[in-house]
């Protein structure tokens, strides 16, 4: 991890420890377990960061977690995305207003690039008085292995809690 940016994003970070200074956060164990966890498991929610963290470093209570990813977020390093009816997801691709494809069926999510190439790329028909400068969405539809399966699409989400 480096503590560059490109295009709006941290990229390639080799050092988490460099990445947390240059945001002008405290370094600590529990920091880099979980923005380690994060960037090798996009969209993983808290819990999931939470396993992988702990096998990481051995022991680390959820509560550390929900404090070291809310920290990440502030900071900018991570991005929180809240699909309805699915538990908080979290990754590292931030700065480049992408969106996400959902599967109704199993739950993964897919980055996916703004069409236009810059942020925001929707334009709303009036903006009330406010300085817009992201929007945020998410497709849904099946993924191409469930969607091969012999199973009708519902309308209520199974997404992985």
């Amino acid at each position: 991890m480096t503590a560059s940016r490109t295009g709006g994003r941290f990229s390639d970070v080799t050092d988490p420890a460099e990445l947390l200074r240059a945001q002008g956060l405290q370094v600590t164990a529990q920091r880099i377990a979980v923005l380690r966890a994060v960037s090798a498991h996009p969209h993983a929610t808290a819990d999931a960061v939470a396993d992988v963290a702990r096998a990481d470093i051995g022991s680390i209570s959820r509560q550390s977690v929900y404090d070291a990813l809310n920290t990440l977020v502030e900071s900018g390093i991570v991005r929180r995305i809240q699909p309805a009816g699915s538990s908080a997801r979290f990754e590292t691709r931030v700065g480049d207003n992408h969106h996400h494809l959902i599967c109704r069926d199993c739950g993964c999510v897919v980055d996916v690039d703004c069409a236009v190439g810059y942020t925001p790329c929707l334009t709303a028909h009036s903006d009330m008085g406010f300085a817009i400068d992201e929007a945020e969405v998410n497709y849904w539809g099946r993924c191409p292995a469930c969607a091969s399966q012999d199973a009708r699409p519902t309308h209520e989400s199974t997404i992985q809690r």
